[in-house]
């Protein structure tokens, strides 16, 4: 059965939510919790759409299926501890370094931020795997 104020919202949400879990992605690479929920906010704006439009539909939307997407994520948080590992330091010990510094707008950039990205990929895929399994059935 299909919604169209559910389809009105869900197409205006999406993009939205999206924007949304990468401000929370990025401002909490410093805090706890960026990654995570960040990808828990990225999986729901997808499920929100799947839930208009259908999972078909969401599916075709992606460059990766969901449990790419999730592999992908695992293999990037991983692969963020190895720096640490060049600088002597134990594998997953934060690397920084500071872009901009001469300038007004100096950005610190770092492993941490890296691996919150392995981890908001990773959650938000395996999120959209599972629902996306529950609502083809």
């Amino acid at each position: 059965m299909e919604s169209v104020i559910l389809q009105i919202a869900a197409r205006h949400m999406r993009p939205l939510l999206i924007i949304l879990s990468l401000v929370v992605l990025y401002r909490g690479h410093n805090e706890p919790g960026g990654g995570f929920i960040g990808g828990l906010m990225l999986g729901a704006a997808y499920i929100l759409y799947a839930m208009a439009f259908g999972v078909a539909k969401t599916q075709n939307r992606f460059v990766f299926s969901p449990l790419n997407l999730t592999a992908l994520g695992l293999l990037i948080a991983v692969v963020s501890g190895i720096p640490a590992l060049f600088a002597g330091d134990t594998f997953m010990t934060g690397e920084w370094i500071t872009l901009f510094a001469d300038t007004v707008a100096e950005l610190k950039l770092g492993t941490p931020l890296i691996f919150d990205v392995g981890v908001y990929l990773a959650v938000a895929g395996m999120l959209m795997l599972v629902m996306f399994s529950i609502m083809e059935e």
